[in-house]
């Protein structure tokens, strides 16, 4: 991948990011996502492998893109913990 590649796909995980971690704070679930997201970081590159063979299915109900964004991200346990770090920020200024 070019570096502008790299660096266009990393602002559109961020954007991601922050917002699921604001949908997540706005619910309320703040403590529980941590704490799951926690818990199955080790499985994070296991569980997107798991999303790409339900791409086709799971693409009837989701936006295709944002779909297949959020399989990509969850590849790297940096962005789970990017995330988890967005939920503890949105939480503390609630």
């Amino acid at each position: 991948m070019e570096k502008n590649q790299i660096e266009e796909k990393e602002k559109r995980f961020e954007e991601l990011i922050d917002r699921i971690a604001r949908a997540i704070v706005q619910r309320r679930l703040g403590v529980l996502a941590i704490v799951l997201l926690e818990s199955v970081k080790p499985l994070t590159f296991i569980g997107s492998q798991l999303m790409v063979f339900l791409d086709p299915f799971v693409s009837a109900f989701f936006k295709p893109d944002d779909y297949r964004l959020f399989y990509e991200m969850l590849e790297d346990r940096k962005n789970v913990e990017r995330l988890i770090e967005k939920i503890e920020q949105y939480e503390n200024e609630l």
